[in-house]
């Protein structure tokens, strides 16, 4: 393929892809900037971002995604104006196009917002043809006639998002027709070139500047032509590249303006405080909330309360009420945007600043009843209205109590039996304070029971008559427990008490017998300290030794025993 045929193309592609990828990137259909409904001249205002915005909630559920492309969209776009064409990159043989001047004027259809049918026509002349081999001079020519026509017809791809300018792409497809070309002044033989009709072909773009809605300048086109003249010498068509430049005023008829934008509402404007009511010292934060703000001004907030003193220049603002006597008071805000009524808006917000409250206090006792000498925790419970620190004491009718929180303690060592009253103070330290009072009963101590003595087991004498005193092995296993309930409790104390029957002989020694035997196993066989142990002889009529356990400060009672040692 040939450089011109790859130039050809890769303009066609590029031509028709551009519309292809735009389109699927483009969002629902709406006016902006760019279009040119909205904006134009001294005479057709243009339309700000804002109004844009304004415009685009209201009529957005309205406008169907194919219709409102097209808004402010000429029908059709009119081009008159002056024309370059040359040979690129530089002049070659049979390239007849080599420095014309002239003018083209074209005629746009547009389909949608981005494809239009373009219509093109052409004329340019010169007075001069340059020769290139042997001789590479130039002669004067009779230009009296246009020397080239051309007449093209194709598809063109618009962008209108770019505000003011509009850039555009578009591939031509036509003819060219070049007329006899003869010398100057010439009667005989003055044919320098012959009337010739060829394919043509251009590919490029421009820029546009909108001046008016129906008046805009184009700035400048620039297209590639090929052209396929046959050769004035050898008579083979041949391919010559070169570049058209335009420039000039385009008209633009019929289409849809876009509707009117509605009138920017007046600002509201709304304000509040927080907290709404406060003690004389507190801070109090202010906010403001201004509706319909145009964004492309800047809004100036002012602010005045008349108690306390307001400090912000913005939508945000705080009072400080240090001095402000208790009572009600107002808060006035005003936002400008401009010097129209409808371009300011006041507010008020209502606030109050109390007097001061001396605190409260509660006071409590747990337990409320003790026991002579014993402890009673105080409880103090103060609220300040106003949050402010409190200071504790307290004081008692008897007995001595201690604390500086919120806690304290009553001790009633010493105090007589009876109700003591505690009295629970609080201070806000602004000469504010409070009092409560709360009573603890004290009670005499209750004596502790005294310890019983218990019985533990017995040991019989009745199954050995021929030793009536001796201690077997029934009755050291009872022995065996006495010894453990004694090393269980370390500071309790053993009575045995001997008893023999009347019929035995010396009975009184008999029983003396099997207490001391009844100790010896004790002492000898268990390790019990024989000091713990108190012998005794009963007056019961049977042969055995009973056994008490006496528990340190219990008194076992000795009534018709006698003491042995």
């Amino acid at each position: 393929m040939t450089l011109s045929a790859r130039m050809i193309a890769i303009a066609v592609f590029a031509v028709f892809l551009i519309p292809a990828l735009t389109l699927n990137a483009e969002g629902p259909a709406m006016p902006s900037v760019g279009d040119g409904a909205l904006g134009s001249s001294a005479g057709d205002p243009i339309v700000s971002i804002f109004d844009v915005q304004a415009w685009k909630p209201s009529m957005a559920a309205a406008m169907p995604y194919s219709g409102g492309r097209n808004w402010g969209i000429p029908k059709f776009e009119l081009f008159v104006g002056y024309s370059y064409l040359r040979a690129v990159p530089s002049y070659t043989a049979d390239n007849r196009l080599v420095w014309l001047h002239g003018g083209s004027t074209s005629l746009a259809y547009n389909l949608s917002r981005w494809i239009s049918v373009v219509g093109d026509f052409g004329a340019h002349t010169n007075s001069e043809v340059r020769f290139s081999g042997g001789y590479t001079g130039t002669v004067d020519v009779d230009n009296s006639n246009v020397a080239v026509m051309t007449y093209l017809l194709g598809p063109r791809v618009s962008f209108w998002k770019h505000g003011r300018v509009s850039p555009f792409a578009q591939a031509l497809f036509g003819g060219v027709h070049a007329n006899q070309v003869n010398l100057k002044g010439c009667t005989v033989n003055c044919t320098v070139l012959p009337s010739q009709d060829s394919f043509a072909m251009t590919a490029g773009g421009g820029l546009d500047l909108r001046v008016h809605r129906h008046f805009a300048i184009r700035l400048i086109q620039g297209e590639y032509l090929m052209t396929r003249f046959t050769s004035y010498t050898t008579g083979a068509s041949g391919t010559q590249n070169d570049l058209r430049l335009s420039s000039g005023i385009v008209f633009r008829f019929g289409g849809r303006s876009a509707p009117s934008l509605p009138a920017p509402q007046p600002l509201e404007y709304s304000c509040s405080v927080n907290p709404t009511s406060v003690f004389s010292g507190d801070p109090i934060a202010v906010s403001g909330t201004a509706v319909n703000l145009d964004p492309v001004k800047t809004a100036v907030y002012t602010w005045f309360a008349d108690g306390g003193r307001v400090a912000g220049t913005s939508d945000r603002a705080s009072i400080d009420t240090s001095g402000a006597v208790p009572g009600s008071y107002t808060l006035k805000g005003h936002v400008s945007q401009g010097d129209k009524a409808s371009q300011n808006a006041d507010c008020t917000a209502p606030y109050a600043v109390n007097a001061f409250m001396p605190p409260s206090l509660t006071c409590s006792a747990n337990p409320s009843t003790v026991v002579s000498g014993d402890p009673s925790t105080i409880t103090a419970v103060g609220v300040s209205p106003q949050n402010w620190p409190l200071i504790y004491s307290y004081s008692a009718t008897s007995g001595s109590v201690n604390g500086s929180g919120t806690t304290a303690v009553l001790s009633t060592g010493g105090a007589a039996v009876g109700t003591i009253v505690v009295t629970c103070s609080v201070a806000d330290g602004k000469g504010q304070g409070a009092s409560a009072k709360t009573t603890v009963s004290v009670v005499a101590p209750v004596a502790a029971p005294k310890p019983l003595t218990s019985e533990l087991c017995s040991i019989h004498f009745d199954r050995d008559s021929r030793r009536p005193w001796r201690v077997d092995n029934e009755a050291k296993a009872c022995l065996d427990d006495i010894a453990l309930s004694l090393q269980h409790d370390p500071n309790a104390s053993l009575a045995i008490v001997g008893n023999a029957t009347s019929t035995e002989k010396d009975s009184k020694k008999l029983a003396a017998d099997r207490v001391a035997n009844t100790k010896a196993y004790l002492v000898s066989e268990k390790g019990i300290d024989a000091s713990r142990i108190t012998t005794y002889t009963g007056s019961e009529d049977e042969r055995k030794v009973t056994s008490t356990l006496i528990p340190a400060e219990a008194v076992m009672d000795t009534t018709g025993k006698t003491r042995v040692e």
